[in-house]
């Protein structure tokens, strides 16, 4: 697949030994090398502090059901227009058993009756810290301490972030998808006022 990042990856022949060991695991995951691994690759040390912290993120990330947690994630990487995370988080969902099918409607969460109150909850807390400036309010975070307790609203709220984060980084780079989707990210429809400014 030809990259359309800003900066080239670093490919496996040019990449010491200890990151091509970095690229074989992650190929052996995810099918294929994510390309933000393989720009960020410039930077050994930043690639490791990445790897380590999505790593601890993943286990330590128990508190929410799946679903909860991978939507508020999902919402936010298609609010900020992040084409990789939409592409990479069908794949997420897709392994975890999740009805990817759904997302198409995802503009509608709030009525469509794929998505269930705790499901809604989560997608709405994930907009209202994406927005900028963001827009929670005490009544939303009562609402979800109620749902999942103090430990899934601090994990919610860092999940939100990071994928924050992550798509800020992955846009201001150029990286768009990859096809871990398996087409279906480019079926998902993106926010109609963004959806121009997304796709550029």
């Amino acid at each position: 697949m030809t990259s359309t990042s800003r900066i080239d990856p670093v490919p496996p022949n040019r990449a010491p030994l200890w990151i091509r060991a970095i690229y074989r695991y992650a190929k052996r995951r995810f099918g294929e090398v994510p390309e933000p691994f393989a720009v960020t690759a410039h930077h050994p040390g930043l690639l490791v502090a990445s790897g380590i912290h999505e790593s601890a993120l993943e286990r330590a990330s128990k508190k929410l059901p799946a679903s909860v947690r991978e939507l508020a994630v999902f919402w936010t990487a298609r609010t900020i227009g992040c084409e990789w995370c939409v592409d990479f988080g069908s794949m997420v969902q897709r392994l975890d058993g999740l009805d990817v099918a759904r997302l198409k409607d995802i503009d509608n969460y709030q009525t469509a009756p794929q998505y269930n109150d705790d499901e809604r909850a989560a997608i709405g807390y994930a907009d209202a810290i994406t927005t900028d400036p963001h827009t929670v309010t005490d009544e939303q975070v009562a609402d979800l301490r109620r749902r999942f307790g103090d430990a899934g609203v601090i994990e919610l709220t860092y999940q939100i972030g990071v994928e924050n984060m992550r798509a800020r980084v992955n846009t201001a780079l150029g990286i768009t998808e990859q096809g871990f989707g398996s087409g279906d990210a480019c079926r998902i429809p993106w926010p109609a006022e963004d959806s121009a400014a997304a796709k550029r």
